[in-house]
């Protein structure tokens, strides 16, 4: 085989690969997203299921940090546990992987240690909205309804 075709051949595996990495960047942002929406229904549910708790909570003098933190608590748990599932399984998958190609590549743990701390603040954040929502309303209406 002569340069020319081999250079072509790179070429084409390059762009394939660079399509592939677009790809995969768009179905995992859509999968976040589809998971957030999910949690801040989750976390809606349970504010609208604890209203009378909040109310009583907040008339017997609980702060907002508290009750945001009361009602995030549960949810970061859930994600730090999931993580620590995800985090053995993530690894081995990936070290299987990697053991493909020509070079080899080590996995260092800052990769899941970073993952682990963008997964926990994206929770953080779909959930706080809405627990800082909840500990922010009136406690006379939720308890009036009840």
């Amino acid at each position: 085989m002569n340069t020319r075709s081999w250079t072509n051949l790179s070429k084409h595996c390059i762009a394939r690969s660079n399509g592939l990495h677009r790809l995969i960047l768009v179905f995992s942002g859509l999968a976040i997203f589809i998971a957030c929406l999910g949690l801040y229904a989750l976390a809606a549910y349970t504010t609208e299921q604890r209203t009378k708790e909040i109310g009583i909570r907040k008339v017997m003098g609980a702060s907002v940090f508290q009750l945001s933190a009361m009602l995030s608590a549960d949810f970061i748990k859930l994600v730090v546990i999931s993580f620590a599932v995800a985090v053995p399984v993530g690894y081995f998958a990936m070290h299987e992987w990697l053991q493909g190609f020509a070079f080899r590549v080590e996995i260092s743990w800052a990769i899941f240690l970073l993952a682990g701390l963008i997964s926990v603040m994206i929770a953080w954040l779909t959930v706080g909205f809405e627990s800082l929502k909840a500990a922010r309303s009136n406690p006379m209406k939720s308890l009036r309804t009840e």
